[in-house]
C-alpha cells in the first residue's frame, strides 16, 4: 500500500484480496479504520465487503470517494438473542405486517429512493447505488437484497443489505415518520431477524456498534479480531 492520504490509507483491489496485506498490515492496525478508494467497480466493492469492510462515501476536493471501513468493533445479532419489545409484539399481533424480501432491481431502486429522502446527509449517493446494482450481475457469493413492509401499496419501512455466505450485513434503511406507522421501523428489523433465523443464517452484521437500537434488538458488540473470526467462519 502507498503512503497515507487524507489522513487515511488508499485501498486497492490488490490490498483487499491479498491475505498477507490484510492479516499483517490492515487487520492488526487498531489505529486505522477508514480507508479510501476511487474504485467504484462492483468487483472491488464485493472484495472489500468479503474482507469485512463496510463502505460509505464522502467528497474530497470535489471528487466522490468510497470509504471502506474495517471497524474497531461490530454489532452482531445472533438470533437466539433477539428481543421483541411489547410495542412491537402488539403491532405484530394486531396489524400483522408482512415483510417482503427480494433482489428485484425495481424494488431495490424504490428502497434506495426512500433512504435518500429519509436521510438529510445520505452517503448512499447515486454513484454508490449504481455500484450496488452492478454487483447484481457479478456471480461471486454476494447478493444485494432489500427488505421492506408495505401498507396499501406504499413502502412504510425498509432497508438495503447484502448476503455473503450465511451472513447478512445491513447498509442503510428508512421508516415512515407518520404517527400511525410508529414502531414499523423496529418491526421491520424484527421480522427480518426472524426471516434470517428461519432461513439458516448464522448472524446479522449490523455494523457500527455505537447505536442503541441495535442493542435494544439484542445485538452484542464484538471487537475487530473476534468479529473477523466469526466472519471468516461463515462467508
Amino acid at each position: 500500500m502507498s503512503d497515507t492520504h487524507l489522513g487515511i490509507y488508499p485501498l486497492r483491489y490488490e490490498d483487499v484480496t491479498d491475505p498477507l496485506i490484510l492479516s499483517q498490515a490492515i487487520y492488526p492496525n487498531m489505529r486505522k479504520n477508514y480507508y479510501w478508494s476511487d474504485d467504484f467497480s462492483p468487483e472491488f466493492y464485493i472484495a472489500q465487503a468479503k474482507a469485512g469492510f463496510i463502505a460509505v462515501t464522502d467528497i474530497f476536493d470535489g471528487k466522490e470517494l468510497l470509504l471502506p471501513e474495517i471497524q474497531f468493533s461490530y454489532a452482531l445479532l445472533h438470533f437466539d438473542d433477539l428481543h421483541i419489545s411489547k410495542k412491537v409484539a402488539r403491532l405484530l399481533r394486531n396489524r400483522k405486517p408482512k415483510l417482503h424480501i427480494t433482489a428485484d432491481i425495481n424494488k431495490i431502486d424504490t428502497v434506495i429512493h426512500h433512504i435518500q429522502q429519509y436521510h438529510k446527509q445520505c452517503w448512499l449517493t447515486p454513484k454508490y447505488a449504481n455500484t450496488l446494482k452492478e454487483t447484481c450481475s457479478v456471480t461471486d457469493n454476494f447478493q444485494l437484497v432489500t427488505s421492506y413492509i408495505e401498507e396499501y401499496g406504499n413502502m412504510i419501512a425498509g432497508e438495503l443489505g447484502y448476503i455473503i455466505g450465511d451472513t447478512y450485513t445491513s447498509l442503510s434503511g428508512f421508516s415512515s415518520r407518520e404517527k400511525y406507522y410508529r414502531n414499523y421501523g423496529t418491526t421491520q428489523l424484527v421480522l427480518l431477524a426472524k426471516y434470517l433465523q428461519e432461513n439458516g443464517f448464522a448472524f446479522w452484521n449490523l455494523g457500527q456498534s455505537y447505536m442503541p437500537y441495535k442493542f435494544s434488538l439484542g445485538a452484542k458488540q464484538y471487537d475487530r479480531s473476534h468479529f473477523l473470526k466469526h466472519w471468516f467462519n461463515h462467508i
